[in-house]
């Protein structure tokens, strides 16, 4: 389809939105090599003075920006798509390029690993080697020494998961290694508490509500009485998800505006619900239908991940952009497919464990009545058509509210979607493929 004109300049776009790459509320973005300083508390500071009576509240005095309407049937825009990864021009945006690539000059897969065979993806570049190896070092010394994250004998696996590889392959436009660190400490932190509340390292579906609530509040303070903060704040230090959620939490409130910071509380309580309704199903032997598991997919997925692309990029999509139906969506559709992928590649390490494990190809087969390779060759069919969705709205998101910064976030979003492929292909420690080719 041929690129809609670009819509007249909208004076109700925060004024944010119209310099692309401006540090969240004033921050540099420091030197590549150097740390940032210790976090601050994340205790509750004391109460301050309330909006003055009389005044204006800032909510009635900030632009509104208009609804932008959800089309249902968008066909698939690759010229949109393309202004997208290409971004803007002119006096002052070379920092905001970085590279995915469509038909790549190299060969399209490296050695290590190999991909979903029919899978919809987009090859990338390699990692910068430096950056991998200095944030790999940079994240090992925080959970060893600063939260304790895992014991020894689990040391081959921290190393197997290669998260250095892992944050600069989706985080490309990162400033600096500091930037890159608030990423990779968060997804650390995740995993952590994946593994130890709910997976094959102590995890089980028996009383999670509650660990997951008493975790939550490291990332969400608890507000309480001078008598019984004391013992929530000793609780933080109480178990390893906790200690990492505090202390990953901390260094990313140091860098994040007040509204990403709560972007990402909110985006993890969605994650700590997904995490419920599929520890419910194990308690009760469910597997449920296949689209009551995509809704739980959706939840349970990799979305805080994407979502602070503009944190760790050293800029801000402003909220009320964000929070936009539009943008809503695109950011969803990013997050089901990149948990589909994990479905896939981690289908064969699934089912090796104990237990049943749920993923979308067993969901397919059981409830479809299927074998198990028509049922995993649906579920890339599903992923696939997922990632269309995705690049077809947000192409047509770009093309209705183009500002800078919304196109460099929605670049983001797209270049982490091809990073986590990217992981999980070469990632061949945690990962291989079944044989159904």
């Amino acid at each position: 389809m041929p690129v809609p004109a670009p819509p007249p300049v909208q004076p109700s776009l925060p004024a944010a939105a119209a310099h692309p790459g401006a540090p969240a509320h004033g921050r540099g973005t420091g030197t590549g090599g150097g740390r940032l300083p210790g976090p601050p508390s994340l205790l509750p500071p004391a109460p301050t003075a309330l909006q003055a009576p009389g005044s204006t509240p800032a909510a009635e005095v900030a632009p509104q920006v208009p609804e932008m309407p959800h089309r249902p049937e968008i066909p698939h825009s690759p010229e949109i798509l393309k202004r997208i990864l290409r971004g803007p021009s002119g006096l002052g945006t070379a920092g905001l390029y970085f590279a995915r690539q469509e038909e790549p000059s190299a060969p399209a897969e490296p050695a290590a690993g190999r991909p979903v065979p029919g899978l919809y993806h987009h090859p990338v570049p390699e990692p910068d080697p430096v950056r991998v190896e200095e944030v790999g070092r940079r994240i090992k010394a925080w959970a060893v020494d600063e939260v304790e994250l895992f014991p020894p004998d689990w040391e081959d696996q921290f190393d197997g998961f290669s998260l250095g590889r892992y944050m600069v392959a989706c985080h490309p436009d990162a400033p600096t290694v500091d930037h890159l660190m608030i990423a990779t400490r968060l997804m650390a932190a995740e995993n952590a508490l994946d593994d130890v509340y709910c997976e094959d390292h102590g995890g089980s579906p028996v009383g999670l509500g509650g660990r997951l609530l008493l975790a939550h509040t490291a990332l969400d303070p608890l507000h309480t009485t001078t008598e019984y903060q004391p013992d929530w704040a000793a609780s933080l230090q109480a178990d390893a998800p906790r200690r990492a959620y505090r202390s990953a939490m901390q260094y990313f409130v140091q860098e994040a505006s007040p509204s990403q910071a709560d972007r990402y509380r909110h985006d993890m309580a969605r994650l700590h619900l997904g995490y419920l309704a599929e520890a419910a199903w194990a308690e009760t032997d469910h597997v449920p239908e296949v689209w009551e598991y995509l809704s739980m997919r959706q939840f349970n997925n990799f979305r805080p991940c994407p979502t602070i692309t503009d944190t760790v990029g050293g800029y801000e999509l402003p909220a009320d952009i964000h929070a936009q139906p539009a943008m809503q969506r695109v950011i969803a559709l990013a997050g089901n497919a990149t948990t589909i992928v994990n479905d896939l590649y981690s289908y064969t390490k699934e089912l090796a464990s104990p237990g049943r494990h749920l993923n979308l190809p067993v969901v397919i087969a059981e409830r479809e009545g299927c074998s198990v390779r028509d049922a995993y060759l649906k579920a890339v069919e599903v992923h696939n058509d997922l990632m269309r969705a995705f690049e077809a709205e947000a192409a047509e998101l770009a093309a209705g509210c183009p500002a800078p910064d919304v196109l460099r976030f929605l670049r983001g979003v797209a270049v982490w979607v091809d990073g986590n492929h990217y992981w999980h292909r070469t990632n061949t420690y945690r990962y291989t493929l079944p044989d159904f080719w």
